[in-house]
């Protein structure tokens, strides 16, 4: 197998001065390996909103007639659908508005189990108030200090879940409990595997994805593979396809801590290859994930707002007033 080479990364993009990505990849890039920085990149040109992927699945914008209809065709149905996140060590402090603001926007009308994986059930203390058809499953799990060590072990963590979950549930979404719903999230979303389109990468030139170069790794991808780079943020699908994929992200990973080798992006270097291997039949646009940052293009509604990086690009004053 040939993967790029470090200096592919550059290919397709400008330099400029003084902006700064908020994406944790770049970050990555320039402190652990040392042979590239990725933080001086201009703003993508505004892309298109195209209805589809290059292979014909659905590219969901929520507002476009095709998620209109398909929201009313699936309205009257009774969904069951879970949603996921894993909520540990500082990252608490996010989850209470992470659920009010999922009760506010999240499929109403629907059914919704919230899965809130924690090392501190305290934190859900007192309880929130759930609307109806709404109900909470919190599962302790061990303390994952650092960023990189909660990211390597998410999916092993996720596939458990989903493995005990059985038939609880039809479909399941796992977020980062830094996102906030902050306008209508309906049944468009919906499909048997889910991705979601990076809001930094999006309209960029594939030779720009930072997919992971290393051929030893198991997340490789070639120069000739890829056709858009999706972020971990927020994915889902039906509960059978979401065991598979964290199943076999959640072993590419052990394959590369044997071997003593960490991938560029983290989990999201697997599951960029996984995605790659197994095209999803539904791809959400960054409306879906979605952050105030020099580099992200214009999305005609923001839905789901990414906190932790919004929080990043924010001055110690904007911190305070949102919380951060």
């Amino acid at each position: 197998m040939f993967c790029k080479t470090p200096t592919d990364f550059l290919h397709g993009r400008k330099a400029a001065t003084g902006v700064e990505s908020a994406h944790p990849i770049y970050h990555f890039l320039e402190k652990s390996r040392g042979r590239i920085k990725m933080d001086t990149l201009v703003k993508a040109a505004e892309p298109q909103t195209p209805p589809e992927t290059l292979w014909g699945a659905p590219l969901v914008w929520g507002d476009q007639r095709n998620s209109a209809r398909r929201r009313a065709k699936l309205a009257s149905q009774e969904i069951h659908i879970g949603l996921l996140t894993v909520v540990v060590g500082t990252y608490a402090h996010f989850v209470r508005r992470f659920i009010s603001s999922a009760e506010m926007y999240f499929l109403d009308g629907q059914i919704v189990t919230y899965y809130i994986l924690t090392d501190n059930p305290r934190t859900l203390d007192p309880p929130l108030d759930l609307g109806p058809g709404r109900q909470m499953t919190v599962v302790p799990v061990a303390e994952l200090p650092g960023w990189n060590r909660l990211a390597l072990r998410r999916m092993a963590l996720v596939a458990d879940v989903i493995r005990d979950i059985g038939e609880e549930v039809e479909y399941i979404f796992c977020a980062d409990v830094d996102l906030e719903f902050v306008a209508p999230v309906g049944e468009e979303i919906l499909g048997d595997l889910v991705a979601t389109l990076h809001a930094e990468l999006f309209g960029r030139p594939r030779n720009a994805f930072p997919y992971e170069f290393e051929e030893a790794s198991s997340a490789c991808v070639e120069e000739d593979e890829g056709d858009y780079y999706y972020t971990s943020e927020l994915y889902g699908g039906l509960v059978s396809e979401m065991y598979k994929l964290a199943r076999a992200c959640s072993m590419l990973i052990l394959q590369d801590q044997t071997k003593g080798i960490t991938a560029i992006g983290l989990e999201e270097s697997y599951l960029n290859r996984y995605l790659i291997d197994h095209r999803p039949t539904c791809v959400l646009s960054p409306e879906y994930s979605w952050w105030d940052s020099a580099l992200v293009a214009h999305v005609p509604v923001q839905r789901l707002v990414s906190l932790g990086r919004q929080c990043e690009v924010y001055n110690e004053k904007k911190k305070e007033l949102h919380k951060c």
